[in-house]
């Protein structure tokens, strides 16, 4: 008769192990990474449902240290229209917060304070993400500082529809815990290095949480301590995405089932845009195939300001050629 007893036993043991070295893992970069997780609270005017008078009203959320000098990054839904910013540490200092500045297409913030060395946390490179690597959230979920949860990547590359109605890219998925508070702490891989900014949640699911990537978030925060905002460009029209006929696709040679038609055009200065008429339709930027706003809004970056560009659009039908230079977007 075969002893299973004893392979049993040393399964039981390897487990054990196993679990022991993830939860050193983790532990370990909780104890390297707990002093730059901030609990942020703010006050921010609202109107009493009841009286139908302003009042402040108060809110939380979560941030991070990124510079020993006080610079923190946090969500832009965070701190919006804040009256008040106010910053407490694992160890129960306490900071009043100025806001540096705020990038609501990516909703990313950075504020900063003035006193005491802070340790900061470093960026990862999030292009190097695999699904199944360790996510870490650390955060201040409905009030309890300093939570922490544990998950996985569990897939990059996933596109989230900001406030402002933009569309975020590079986006994190993860089945890491968040709940309201959790916004805007750091999501960390197993070296305690930032992989993303803690944004969202899907409530109607489970396991469904989103980061913006540390690569993005890291380009905005760089441009928002720089300049206080993320210069874009615009052409100063209105429109909307629309499908194309097949007709339309056949006779222009199209890759794309769908284009971005123009219903309105300012023409006022500093919007060069006098080739566009209005009922065109726009497909591509700089030979690049524009199927949708949001591709228009991505070819629209700061490097697009003041440079002249060329426009393929559907006009009556035809595939013409023109130039526009977009001004910066206030």
């Amino acid at each position: 008769m075969k002893n299973f007893d004893k392979p049993e036993l040393l399964f039981i043991s390897d487990d054990a192990q196993l679990l022991d070295s993830y939860s050193s893992a983790v532990s370990s970069v909780v104890k390297n990474t707990s002093q730059s997780v901030v609990h942020i609270r703010v006050s921010k005017k609202g109107v009493d449902p009841k009286t139908k008078k302003e009042i402040l009203m108060n809110a939380a959320g979560s941030g991070f240290v990124i510079s020993s000098d006080g610079y923190i990054i946090t969500n832009n839904h965070v701190i919006e229209g804040a009256h008040t910013i106010e910053v407490g540490f694992a160890d129960g200092m306490e900071h009043r917060a100025e806001l540096i500045g705020t990038d609501p297409s990516t909703d990313i913030a950075v504020i900063k304070v003035y006193d005491g060395e802070l340790k900061a946390l470093q960026f990862a490179n999030s292009d190097k993400l695999e699904p199944g690597q360790i996510a870490i959230a650390i955060g201040n979920p409905m009030g309890l500082q300093h939570t922490v949860t544990a998950g996985v990547v569990s897939a990059t590359g996933r596109t989230l529809r900001a406030n402002n109605g933009r569309l975020i890219d590079d986006i994190i998925q993860t089945d890491a815990a968040l709940n309201p508070g959790n916004s805007g702490g750091p999501l960390v891989n197993s070296e305690g290095r930032v992989i993303g900014v803690n944004t969202a949640v899907i409530s109607a699911a489970q396991g469904l949480c989103f980061a913006v990537s540390s690569k993005l978030a890291g380009y905005i925060a760089g441009k928002l301590v720089m300049n206080g905002r993320v210069k874009r460009a615009q052409l100063g029209i209105a429109a909307q995405t629309v499908n194309l006929t097949q007709r339309m696709i056949g006779a222009n040679q199209l890759k794309s089932k769908t284009g971005v038609y123009v219903f309105e055009i300012i023409r006022n200065k500093p919007y060069n845009n006098a080739e566009l008429r209005e009922g065109d339709i726009i497909v591509a930027f700089e030979n690049r195939p524009v199927a949708t706003v949001d591709n228009l809004h991505k070819y629209l970056d700061e490097d697009a300001i003041g440079k002249k560009i060329s426009l393929q659009v559907l006009r009556g039908g035809r595939s013409t050629e023109i130039q526009a230079v977009p001004a910066e977007l206030n």
